[in-house]
């Protein structure tokens, strides 16, 4: 039982009073602040739900973000999509199809994808192309060992520059904080951490170099490259077979079908879905990481 006590020095004691079956019982002497700040004895766990509607309005607010970007997508593909495959994609595909013979655009696009890392210029138009040359398959193994190079270039040029690397991330410490944990702990640990950097939206062309201030192996900076950059791969593929299927439908004077677009818009919601609940996990386990090298 809960009553009003005494007032001392101005301030109110709640006193109560803990049966214990004998008539007796111990009393327990709580400030009316305290009372109030919990929401009265009824409301004790309010902490854990603020965090619980934190959560809901987070996820509420992720969703209508995406429903927005899905159709701010959709309003540029109905309407500005045709004009820039007529313009821009039909004439770059008609004049590689034309102008270059499958084994020679296939050493093209590798030796792009491999060089264009190493010069800090990104190599995403290329794997487009790929995708929609050689599909899921030949573009799927062009385009994974092209990167396998374009990831191997930078870390060994740079390790030419380490002190010049090292003194540049100083001037942004919670990143370099991000990027040292790359070269910490053992073969695993380091693969680990290289992979969930990769998948993470730390920028790709600048962890090619900044990973060489650290000290990450050769071994599991390029494991953990390949493997955290397998789903880019295949989103890249996908949206190139996509442009390729748009560019098909424009130049035959029509446009996708209804059986398409249904198909093509549940990919992209599978594929933005994938993506974002990855980079998500990948963050997240990068914090707990960090974290964790900051208790240890």
């Amino acid at each position: 039982m809960t009553y009003r006590g005494e007032s001392v020095d101005g301030v109110v004691v709640w006193e109560s009073k803990m049966g214990t079956g004998d008539g007796k019982g111990d009393y327990v002497g709580l400030r009316e602040s305290e009372v109030l700040e919990n929401g009265g004895f009824e409301g004790l766990d309010s902490p854990c739900a603020q965090r619980k509607w934190g959560l809901i309005r987070w996820w509420v607010k992720v969703i209508f973000l995406c429903l927005f970007l899905l159709a701010a997508a959709a309003a540029l593909l109905f309407y500005a999509g045709p004009v820039i495959i007529k313009t821009v994609v039909i004439p770059i595909l008609d004049w590689q199809m034309t102008t270059f013979s499958t084994p020679v655009i296939g050493l093209i696009l590798f030796t792009s994808i491999a060089l264009f890392p190493a010069l800090l210029v990104p190599s995403s138009p290329c794997m487009w192309i790929a995708g929609v040359r050689f599909g899921y398959g030949y573009g799927f193994l062009l385009i994974t060992g092209a990167i396998s190079i374009g990831m191997s270039l930078p870390f060994f040029i740079g390790s030419l520059f380490r002190r010049r690397i090292q003194r540049w991330l100083k001037k942004w410490p919670k990143k370099a904080t991000i990027v040292r944990l790359a070269g910490e702990g053992d073969w695993f640990h380091q693969f680990r951490a290289v992979a969930l950097l990769r998948i993470s939206p730390f920028p790709y062309l600048v962890f090619n170099y900044a990973s060489v201030a650290t000290n990450v192996g050769y071994g599991p900076y390029i494991c953990g490259s390949m493997v955290g950059t397998v789903h880019e791969t295949f989103i890249t593929i996908y949206s190139g077979r996509l442009l390729g299927s748009l560019a098909d439908a424009t130049n035959q004077g029509g446009f996708l079908s209804l059986q398409q677009i249904i198909y093509d818009i549940i990919g992209f919601i599978i594929a933005a879905a994938a993506t974002a609940a990855i980079t998500i996990y990948a963050k997240k386990t990068l914090q707990t990481l960090q974290t964790e090298e900051e208790v240890s």
